[in-house]
């Protein structure tokens, strides 16, 4: 099971959360969030680097990819299943995020199944990104779509006892972000070494 850590900025943040057992971190490419990570980021010695990006130009993203040394692009927009398929043949590893309110939207996930490494599934809010709550994971039994995908969405320390509840066999992984921070793109590395080991020791 892998976690990603998302909306990081701070070089010797990123480096001791590298150290604290996430697999990849998430650098924001969306200029009005306050974890805007701008055009660089220090060496990483294993984690793979995640942009983020929101309606973006194809021009921004294939720039950002190149100046962070991305490993994957996450849209995090209103991105058409077209946008994706242009950016996959481009040889670009994708993660398409969804916002799930109801069950029934799940299905508009296949569209974009052809194009994406991992979905990622968050909670709906009236701006872009996260919103800090936890959205009804029991949604997803009705996903049907052969994308391996991540849980987002108000994960925090006190979420371990759900998360071992929850079952499905396309989950891959866990997207962490605001449940661990200390001020807007400071994460707590002690916080999440924990969390990570307890999360990995129930779901290796």
């Amino acid at each position: 099971m892998m976690v990603k850590v998302c909306g990081m900025r701070d070089p010797e943040n990123i480096r001791a959360v590298e150290q604290a057992g996430a697999d990849l971190l998430g650098f924001i490419c969306y200029t009005p969030s306050p974890r805007f990570v701008g055009s660089s980021a220090p060496r990483l010695s294993r984690c793979k680097r995640v942009g983020v990006f929101v309606n973006a130009p194809e021009c921004y993203i294939y720039n950002m990819v190149k100046k962070l040394s991305l490993d994957y692009v996450q849209l995090h927009g209103n991105e058409s299943p077209a946008f994706c398929r242009n950016l996959y043949q481009a040889g670009l590893r994708l993660v398409k995020a969804f916002s799930v309110s109801h069950a029934g939207m799940l299905d508009s996930t296949q569209a974009y199944a052809p194009y994406c490494d991992y979905f990622l599934f968050d909670t709906p809010c009236a701006s872009y990104g996260g919103s800090g709550e936890t959205f009804d994971w029991q949604m997803l039994l009705a996903y049907r779509a052969s994308v391996p995908f991540f849980l987002s969405g108000g994960l925090s320390p006190g979420s371990l006892e759900a998360l071992a509840r929850f079952s499905h066999p396309l989950w891959v992984g866990i997207d962490l972000n605001s449940g661990f921070e200390l001020a807007p793109g400071l994460k707590d590395a002690r916080a999440l070494h924990t969390f990570i080991k307890r999360f990995k020791d129930l779901r290796p």
